[in-house]
């Protein structure tokens, strides 16, 4: 790959991962890091990076690039009067905690078993979005505010920075089942994101100052050059999805992106396990 020509698939194929993430992030509440991660880890693949430090790039990477999206999106969704205050108050410090804790323990796994986790995880997310909403429970009384319940969100925190997503997938799971609103739920979690990408994109940066191995561009385990071709298209394209959420039926597009993560999540167990 010596020439422009040679690397302009490469950004085509990143300026669209960015489009799309930015259109989830706004659409479903999601950090778009569930559509960035696979595409960054088998982007690295193609220039030959290894894979034991891949996949941790490409988590790094999809936190920094979810900082100005889920901004962008969370902007969008309190222009329109449905964020949750209230809930991000009480579930800020431990998401954030949880953060910095997922961020240092992801540093500390091998590159596969990295991927095995972000790969069980991402199939067991498909699986929840392909349940019929009419056979999802829900539960009366709303939202616990003390004793276990204060363990939901850190642990949120910590697996969303550690598979290098928002955290909307999880956040949304717990609101809904709850009886908050789709549409309440998906513009509240877009406030997760901010939570999680600032503690977890520093802790990467941190942790991987003295890796060997890593490509040009990088500070730390985080990819700049990924972050400049990236960011922008997920950064634009999110209030674009924030104002479809309001317009579209959220259970058929909750149902197709759940397909996509069903192939993403077997392909990436396929190549790593077997």
């Amino acid at each position: 790959m010596n020439s422009l020509i040679d690397i302009l698939p490469l950004i085509a194929i990143l300026l669209v991962a960015g489009s799309l993430s930015g259109l989830m992030a706004g659409l479903l509440g999601i950090g778009g890091g569930i559509v960035i991660v696979p595409i960054l880890e088998f982007s690295l693949s193609y220039f030959g990076i290894d894979d034991t430090v891949r996949m941790h790039i490409a988590v790094a990477t999809s936190l920094a690039i979810i900082i100005p999206t889920s901004l962008s999106s969370a902007r969008a969704h309190h222009r329109r009067g449905t964020v949750d205050v209230d809930i991000i108050k009480n579930w800020a410090p431990g998401i954030f905690i949880g953060a910095v804790l997922g961020s240092y323990l992801a540093s500390k796994l091998n590159g596969t078993m990295l991927v095995i986790i972000f790969a069980c995880l991402a199939f067991l997310i498909a699986l929840k979005m392909l349940i019929p909403k009419n056979n999802k429970k829900q539960i009366e009384g709303g939202i616990p505010r003390g004793g276990f319940f204060h363990l939901v969100p850190f642990v949120m925190g910590a697996l969303s920075s550690m598979m290098g997503i928002g955290g909307g997938v999880m956040g949304v799971s717990v609101m809904t089942l709850y009886k908050i609103s789709i549409h309440r739920a998906v513009s509240t979690a877009a406030f997760f994101g901010f939570l999680i990408s600032i503690p977890g994109t520093v802790g990467f940066m941190i942790t991987g100052l003295n890796v060997t191995g890593l490509p040009f561009g990088n500070v730390g385990y985080v990819s700049f050059i990924g972050f400049f071709i990236i960011a922008p298209a997920a950064y634009l394209m999110a209030p674009v999805g924030a104002k479809l959420a309001h317009q579209l039926n959220p259970e058929q597009l909750t149902f197709m992106f759940g397909l996509f993560l069903l192939f993403v999540s077997s392909q990436m167990i396929y190549r790593y396990v077997f």
